[in-house]
């Protein structure tokens, strides 16, 4: 992405940052303090003003923040304000530069008008490298899960991990198609055989061999029609995000190898898109894991947790210290906790602390659900070690979670994201469409432990 932030001395205009109790006393020019007030304007939260200056031309803005603002409140700003540089003025909340840079995005690989030129002056003292590190990632995770799926399948995934890979001189190997099976990649493979894209699972390394050992896995369903269990329309529609467990692996990637981290980072993205053929899976059907557990089909809608079983597998044979899934899971996680709360499991309760306290302070929001013991027998066989999905329809994010911990056994820490990495509507900063969610605490959790 081209940066959205501008040098100290570019011409620029203020942005006066003021709230119902500043207001009156504000350092702001009279003239625009009597103007604002005409139109009826206190600071009030997220209210925006323009201000005229001599000759009727634009001085700045007057901008509204209050106790209870959105943290994110400056990311109004770019789709309100005329093209042009600015810098903020007055008592600037510290997530506002963050925030007006998450604001800029916009996707426009398929539009032919561009959206209006604006770009900050970042305050004093602002970390403008790590500012710009995070943007880049989010930009990254943003882009790829609004790609619909005609030009984003297995394949361009593998381009963006490729790309990532030759940017950090991380090692890149891919496994594709029948050597999936050859290579013992079984139920990547079942899912994935049906697409006229073929199945992949991509593998990138970075970092020295003796140093801790950080892996991320990311589910890349490229579209998911629910397989033989296909989806309804309406239920198809955004299946265009089913990557965006992928998406969100390679932007902490990204942030991970951009702050150098001393780590052996490792990304398992196994990449698939699961269509309907003659030679797709089906339900009933028992797949051999390459744990060499056997799973029967309950749903093939349940897709996911079967190529992350596999994944995660490989992932936990070096025993990381520090193992992360990411997946567009379950739809009961969003009918627990909402597409802006994802839910994060683990049994480690000094990382499920660490995490918690990063979320809430980066305000880059999860919240731990309960790896409930019980519950696993919703995913008991009558014919196989065990079933991919839960009987009796209850506790649907739980019971996949339970199943995916049944494909990691040595890993010293575990932790699965069941996230829905889409707005469904416009909030400042947080544009309608893809999201990259727990990756900005994420991120400030492996600095504080590796950085």
């Amino acid at each position: 992405m081209s940066s959205c932030f501008a040098a100290a001395d570019a011409p620029n205009l203020p942005i006066w940052c003021v709230t119902p109790d500043s207001f009156a006393a504000a350092a702001i020019p009279e003239s625009a303090r009597r103007f604002a007030t005409g139109t009826g304007f206190t600071g009030e939260a997220g209210k925006l003003v323009a201000v005229p200056g001599a000759e009727g031309a634009l001085a700045g803005y007057l901008f509204g923040f209050g106790p209870d603002s959105d943290p994110f409140a400056a990311g109004s700003l770019p789709g309100q304000l005329a093209a042009g540089t600015y810098r903020f003025e007055g008592a600037v909340p510290a997530l506002a530069p963050l925030a007006f840079g998450l604001g800029t995005y916009r996707f426009e690989r398929y539009r032919s008008r561009a959206a209006r030129a604006v770009s900050l002056v970042p305050p004093a003292g602002a970390d403008v490298a790590a500012l710009t590190r995070t943007l880049e990632a989010v930009t990254l995770v943003r882009d790829l899960v609004n790609t619909p799926a005609n030009d984003l399948g297995p394949a361009e995934i593998e381009d963006a991990a490729r790309a990532l890979a030759a940017r950090f001189d991380a090692a890149l190997n891919v496994v594709v198609g029948e050597t999936l099976l050859e290579e013992n990649f079984p139920m990547i493979h079942a899912v994935g055989r049906a697409a006229t894209r073929a199945p992949r699972l991509i593998d990138l390394t970075w970092g020295p061999e003796d140093a801790p050992k950080v892996t991320l896995v990311g589910k890349g369903v490229a579209f998911d029609t629910g397989g033989l269990d296909i989806k309804t329309s309406a239920g198809m529609l955004l299946m265009k995000k089913d990557m965006g467990g992928a998406a969100s692996a390679l932007g902490l990637a990204q942030m991970i190898m951009g702050r150098g981290l001393k780590v052996r980072l490792r990304v398992l993205i196994p990449a698939v898109e699961n269509a309907i053929a003659g030679n797709a899976f089906r339900p009933g059907d028992v797949l051999k894991s390459r744990k060499g557990l056997s799973v029967e089909i309950g749903n093939t809608d349940a897709e996911g947790r079967l190529v992350l079983a596999d994944a995660l597998t490989l992932a936990d044979a070096e025993a990381p210290d520090l193992l992360i899934d990411f997946a567009t899971l379950t739809g009961a996680a969003r009918v627990a906790l909402g597409p802006q709360l994802p839910p994060a499991y683990t049994d480690d309760e000094g990382l499920a602390a660490d995490l918690a306290r990063h979320a809430q302070a980066e305000h880059d929001p999860l919240w731990r659900m309960p790896l409930w013991a019980p519950y696993a027998a919703m995913l008991d066989s009558k014919i196989a070690d065990i079933n991919n999905a839960g009987s009796g329809g209850f506790a649907g994010s739980i019971t996949a979670a339970l199943f995916l911990k049944r494909f990691v056994g040595v890993a010293k820490s575990w932790l699965h994201l069941d996230i829905y990495a889409w707005n469904p509507s416009t909030r400042p900063g947080r544009p309608e469409g893809g999201e990259a969610q727990t990756i900005r605490a994420l991120d400030a959790l492996l600095t504080e432990r590796y950085g």
